[in-house]
């Protein structure tokens, strides 16, 4: 595709990726659960929202991924989403801003281009993300 030999055989990278899936993949089925806590319409579809940038940034490193290895990823959810929504809001903020430091340093070591990318615009996303449950968090858009 658009990638050089160099990468089949960068694990490091490939390891990377596949990290980055397995939280895109968590990330979706968190927040499904956590809108479906949500207060109010305008708070569940922030949340639906942002899991659609989350299936994006899945569905983008899963090409990657497979461009890479020659295979499908086999995600599976590696962080259990709490079942509380307070709770929930504070998981999901500090995951993004986690997310946001990894994907810049995922973004650092790639030399393609397109990887690169990528990993810096899901970066600018998943700070986004931070930044509205920071708000959900302090605003008093559901219970304390």
């Amino acid at each position: 595709m658009y990638y050089t030999n160099y990468y089949r055989t960068d694990t490091g990278l490939v390891s990377d990726i596949e990290r980055a899936i397995n939280g895109e993949y968590s990330a979706i089925t968190c927040y499904e659960q956590l809108a479906g806590l949500a207060p109010n319409d305008q708070v569940r579809n922030k949340i639906l929202e942002i899991r659609n940038d989350e299936i994006r940034h899945f569905q983008t490193f899963s090409q990657i991924y497979t461009s890479l290895t020659g295979r499908q990823p086999t995600p599976h959810v590696t962080e259990k989403c709490p079942s509380e929504y307070t709770a929930g809001l504070h998981f999901a903020f500090n995951d993004e801003q986690e997310t946001v430091d990894f994907y810049l340093d995922v973004a650092d070591k790639a030399t393609d281009p397109y990887i690169k990318d990528r990993f810096k615009r899901a970066s600018a996303d998943e700070q986004n993300h931070a930044v509205w449950f920071l708000y959900f968090i302090t605003s008093g858009h559901g219970p304390r």
